[in-house]
């Protein structure tokens, strides 16, 4: 139906996907910088190539490749964490003064004492004393404390978001929200100040060879939803030159727990929608009837149906807001402009949803032509081997093993 071609190369196996500042902070899911890199090298449109749009731009993957390509970019993101982190792994900052303000926070670490905190209501935390132990909190407090005196604040922030989440309760290993047991608590003892300064330390190094390819672009990020429209006043129609990006292949909810997983840096930074993301996610309302018309999925839907009235509701829910998101991406893109999704094999009641056949078939009702889909395995995707899609104890499937790069013209 839609041309599939597998290419190993396109599975980067040996690189280093924490090149630049793409080391900065774990993300769900994350589009590895390779595959944004050779998707602007090799499959850029004819003429001009000046902005570069990812309207679910996640950890920022490709707009910080737009960076170092000398090209302008826009992105979009529900998920304020997702915007921080774009922020911050987009921006120059002046490494030497970075480092004279790191070296402050170090010498007031050494001399740290609980009495020297100020903000001690942490009510902005659900359950917080379920998730943290008292001590730990108030170091991530002080952490906090001192970031605020800090010229380039949001730098810190990041390593902080990462802290927050490592110095919890939670399993290792895990997107969502579960607690370790007794007995892995009893023997958690984590060096929080230690952590903060490896991860500040780590992203030094990001940032000074993120430095050395300096280019005066601009990348812009903002917090529309897609899927119910793109601002003109940001990008009007037949703007983009060049879409990349990696959609999510499901909602939030039973697929890839974007929301739970940011829960803790929301939270903390007292971001809005910290504890509700997941329902403003994709497929996060539920849907009763289909908006769009397939026939690229139409057996795999009417199978899962069959199997479970409710999952299905659920996938077309996820797919609704997909097809709604699509049609006002393509409007932005100009003739001869090119997009490339990356999209994943979901599995649903056992059932695989080709989505590369879907975002085909719904761009071209939009006026353009498939060109290639190419298959690559995922050896390095940050992604639970087995997920719970049920959110019942033991109930386990296999996650994605291979993603579908599908790459359309707009004629």
């Amino acid at each position: 139906m839609y041309k599939r071609k597998i290419d190993d190369r396109w599975s980067f196996k040996e690189a280093n996907t924490k090149e630049f500042t793409h080391c900065y902070h774990n993300y769900p899911a994350m589009m590895i910088p390779q595959i944004a890199r050779t998707l602007i090298e090799e499959y850029k449109p004819e003429g001009r190539l000046r902005l570069i749009f990812d309207p679910y731009m996640g950890s920022g993957t490709t707009l910080v490749e737009a960076s170092l390509a000398g090209i302008d970019s826009i992105g979009a993101d529900l998920n304020p964490l997702a915007r921080l982190m774009g922020k911050v792994k987009t921006t120059h900052y002046n490494y030497e003064s970075v480092l004279r303000q790191f070296r402050v926070m170090q010498s007031e670490l050494i001399f740290y004492s609980e009495d020297k905190v100020i903000e001690r209501n942490f009510d902005r935390i659900s359950n917080y004393s379920f998730w943290y132990d008292e001590k730990t909190l108030l170091k991530l407090s002080f952490l906090s404390q001192l970031i605020k005196d800090a010229e380039d604040k949001d730098f810190f922030n990041i390593a902080l978001a990462e802290t927050v989440r490592e110095v919890s309760f939670t399993r290792n290993g895990e997107f969502k929200r579960y607690r370790m047991n007794k007995d892995s608590i009893a023997k958690f003892n984590p060096n929080t100040f230690n952590l903060f300064e490896k991860k500040v330390l780590r992203n030094l190094e990001g940032l000074k060879t993120y430095n050395e390819c300096a280019n005066k672009v601009a990348a812009s990020i903002y917090d529309f939803n897609s899927t119910n429209d793109i601002p003109s006043n940001i990008i009007a129609d037949n703007a983009v030159d060049m879409v990349v990006t990696s959609p999510p292949y499901g909602d939030s909810r039973t697929t890839v727990a974007y929301g739970q997983f940011s829960r803790w840096a929301n939270e903390w930074f007292n971001f809005e929608n910290a504890r509700n993301l997941d329902r403003l996610l994709m497929g996060g309302k539920k849907s009763k009837e289909e908006l769009f018309k397939t026939e690229s999925i139409r057996e795999v839907l009417d199978e899962i149906d069959s199997l479970e009235h409710k999952r299905y509701l659920e996938v077309i829910s996820f797919l609704n807001d997909y097809y709604l998101s699509i049609q006002h991406v393509a409007k932005t893109v100009r003739s001869g402009g090119v997009v490339c999704y990356v999209v994943g094999d979901r599995r649903v009641k056992d059932v695989q949803i080709p989505l590369d056949y879907f975002t085909a078939e719904m761009f071209e009702k939009c006026g353009y032509k498939h060109h290639i889909t190419l298959v690559r395995e995922i050896p390095n995707k940050r992604m639970p081997s087995k997920t719970s899609p049920t959110n019942k104890v033991g109930a386990k499937v296999s996650t994605m093993s291979h993603e579908y790069i599908v790459i359309l013209k707009k004629s």
